[in-house]
């Protein structure tokens, strides 16, 4: 009985102390150091004031990582997602693309489950995920090698913007594709 109080009684403590421990991070860290992407009206706040740890906004920045809209060596990119029913059209997928210079790179990620609903019933399929790296500019030409290549009737073709990273891959994706 003492023996499980004791686990109790511990358990609470270290939760109760995780809240402490962030609060604690915010407060010597500074809000902005921990997110730097948001930007705040005011920089006179306690949070970011207080000068309990070396501030890392500036240890993190070096010449090798850029943000994509700064820098006319590289071009807008993305990562476009594509879902393939299995490794063998994911493969042929994937190197046809590649062939046609629509992408740089193109990861195969096997033994996705998709669940969705299709014709009014919920479907459930094993997948393979395409994750596509190629220019922003050649979206419209992935999307329709895709609807000419696929076996479904509606592929999916999602992008997400690429907006930084490290700047060689980022001009050898450039130089990888086709304008």
């Amino acid at each position: 009985m003492a023996l499980r109080l004791s686990s109790i009684v511990s358990s609470t403590v270290i939760r109760r102390r995780l809240p402490l421990v962030g609060a604690f991070c915010v407060l010597s860290l500074g809000l902005s150091n921990l997110c730097p992407y948001i930007s705040f009206s005011s920089k006179t706040g306690c949070a970011q004031s207080l000068p309990l740890v070396p501030r890392l906004r500036s240890q993190h920045r070096n010449n090798h990582c850029i943000k994509m809209e700064t820098n006319s060596k590289t071009v807008p990119c993305i990562v476009a997602y594509v879902t393939v029913p299995n490794k063998e059209a994911g493969k042929k997928l994937a190197e046809s693309i590649v062939k046609e210079r629509l992408a740089a790179c193109v990861n195969r990620v096997p033994g996705v489950e998709s669940v969705y609903e299709w014709k009014g019933e919920i479907q459930t399929d094993s997948e393979e995920l395409l994750i596509i790296k190629t220019r922003e500019s050649l979206l419209d030409a992935l999307t329709e090698h895709v609807r000419k290549n696929h076996e479904y009737e509606v592929p999916e073709v999602i992008a997400l913007p690429i907006t930084g990273g490290n700047l060689p891959y980022l001009e050898w994706l450039k130089n990888s594709t086709r304008d």
